[in-house]
């Protein structure tokens, strides 16, 4: 196979943080509030600015809350997870990364005993009929690090007891949610907009809110994760009182994707954009026969169009020991790195050997169909040098 020639414009495929908008510069953070008190009038507008911009372009429920966490989406889940549990038993679903550490949070840290885990390997999905509602359900909308995500909210009933708990991180402004069958949806600013890392939010329904007002948690609850003080909801972090303290640079740059994503045409243009990237990446991988997605359903709705991933399926490969197969796909990442093709879109440390490209909002197809040329190119050096 020939070389490619034409490689994308932009390069940044990486899962977390995720590529900035197009035409992003620095200049366009030129007015953060740096230096300033994040409690000033003008700090704390731009933070409810966000809140307000982030509830809008989501159509979330006019009775659900947003508010700023600190600590991306994992401070924001666990804060949830903290301050929520304990009321009755919890059914929790894993099928990658993140969720089975929110296993380890429910288990080995909050000790909870009335638990039904719901636990599959890499690939895999769980059983959904399974779930118990009378329960609180935590769950990840997408598999960030699989690649796999729920087909839809129906397996969520509409009346339930429990609490429903979303990580939505890597599928919120992507992927279109049911938000009255979550009571609970996490997410941060460094994924489908391309926001700076380290802060995350959160949106409660009536449900979640009635829950912190009258309920509280037989554990210590850290200041950090403490969205209620002796069952009254602590309303400053949904109106731009955070609960420590922001960096106003990342702030703006929040408000500078939101805003784009406004101009652009909204929650309408982030979905169709992730899914013409996916819809490119998935025609690809059915024509080739050396790629499969990781995912052992390959049925689209379950195949994440954020997270993509996919790994090599021909014997030659399979017939090598795991740390082998891992060298081989890093050594194609590399080459593409070392080429000024893509950056970042070695799989999850923790998953099987794979390959990640992140195709959310920020990302232009052209510059994925741009790079598959180049990701087969690749994958045939390094056949001929490893079969």
């Amino acid at each position: 196979m020939d070389k490619p020639k034409l490689k994308p414009d932009n390069p940044n495929f990486s899962s977390g943080p995720c590529s900035k908008r197009p035409g992003w510069k620095i200049d366009n953070l030129i007015n953060a509030n740096t230096g300033r008190s994040h409690r000033s009038g003008e700090a704390k507008s731009k933070l409810k600015f966000v809140i307000d911009k982030s509830k809008e372009l989501l159509n979330l429920p006019s009775d659900y809350v947003v508010g700023i966490m600190p600590g991306s989406d994992t401070g924001a889940l666990e804060a949830a997870l903290w301050s929520l549990l304990g009321e009755r038993g919890v059914d929790i679903l894993a099928w990658e990364n993140f969720g089975k550490d929110w296993i380890q949070d429910v288990v080995k840290q909050l000790k909870l005993s009335n638990l039904n885990v719901h636990d599959v390997n890499y690939g895999d999905f769980p059983d959904l009929t399974k779930v118990n509602f009378n329960n609180d359900v935590i769950f990840t909308w997408n598999g960030t690090t699989s690649g796999v995500k729920v087909p839809n909210a129906d397996w969520i009933p509409d009346q339930r007891d429990g609490l429903t708990i979303c990580d939505a991180t890597s599928a919120i402004f992507a992927m279109p949610i049911d938000y009255k069958k979550c009571d609970v949806l996490t997410w941060s600013w460094q994924k489908v907009l391309g926001g700076e890392a380290a802060h995350g939010m959160i949106a409660l329904s009536p449900k979640a809110l009635s829950r912190l007002e009258n309920y509280t948690p037989q554990w210590p609850i850290p200041k950090i994760f403490r969205i209620a003080n002796n069952q009254k909801i602590i309303k400053g972090i949904f109106e731009g009182s955070t609960i420590n303290t922001p960096s106003m640079i990342c702030v703006e740059d929040a408000i500078d994707g939101l805003n784009w994503a406004e101009e652009k045409g909204g929650l309408s243009f982030l979905i169709e954009t992730s899914m013409k990237s996916f819809d490119m990446i998935y025609n690809w991988i059915e024509k080739n026969e050396w790629l499969t997605f990781l995912s052992n359903n390959k049925s689209k709705e379950y195949l994440s169009n954020t997270g993509i991933t996919f790994k090599i399926c021909e014997d030659w490969y399979l017939t090598k020991n795991e740390d082998d197969q891992r060298s081989i796909v890093k050594q194609i990442c590399k080459t593409l790195s070392d080429e000024g093709v893509a950056f970042d879109i070695n799989g999850y440390a923790k998953a099987p050997p794979s390959f990640r490209i992140w195709a959310g909002g920020t990302v232009e197809p052209k510059n994925v169909e741009l790079l598959l040329p180049w990701l087969e190119w690749a994958y045939h050096q390094s056949k001929a040098l490893n079969a």
